[in-house]
């Protein structure tokens, strides 16, 4: 199996196990801004996918579509980096083309499995799922109202605080 980077296996774990798509847009954005510069607009499409599933799933489709729509402009022009990321990019992108008409009919979310091209990390993601007491490929468990608010319900405390002290740092205050 090609080696993958770490933070995007732990999406593709959170994808299909516990079907956090704040969680995964929240890894792979970190790692993205670790990349520093080129980014590879690969890692943009694929947040982009999981925060339209998020919206979807909330049911906001005007977000869900807006998101959708960038994730296959995204994901469209770095086919062969979906591929490298052991993605069937051809059947990929039909599914999201599929899932955003279902969006501009304002269908509910459903749970989505990406489609695997490299069975081995398919495998691993399974296995990695079940180690975390996860089903892989599981329905989203719509009654869990921290996985569907997550964005309003989670600890900021952290993010919040450091931002007083840059604030602080940068006006000179101690």
């Amino acid at each position: 199996m090609m080696k993958y980077p770490d933070a995007y296996i732990r999406y593709l774990v959170h994808f299909h196990g516990d079907r956090d798509y704040f969680e995964c847009h929240e890894i792979l954005e970190e790692y993205w801004k670790e990349l520093g510069k080129p980014q590879d607009p690969v890692w943009v499409g694929l947040i982009q996918l999981a925060v339209a599933l998020y919206h979807q799933r909330r049911g906001n489709f005007a977000g869900g579509m807006k998101m959708m729509a960038s994730a296959i402009r995204n994901l469209e022009t770095t086919r062969a980096s979906v591929r490298q990321l052991g993605l069937d990019d051809r059947k990929l992108l039909a599914l999201l083309r599929q899932r955003l008409a279902g969006l501009e009919q304002n269908q509910p979310y459903t749970s989505l499995n990406l489609p695997f091209s490299d069975e081995q990390l398919l495998l691993a993601c399974s296995d990695l799922c079940r180690q975390n007491g996860m089903t892989f490929g599981q329905p989203s468990d719509e009654s869990n109202r921290f996985l569907l608010h997550k964005h309003t319900l989670r600890d900021r405390s952290g993010v919040i605080s450091e931002r007083l002290n840059s604030l602080k740092n940068k006006h000179g205050q101690s």
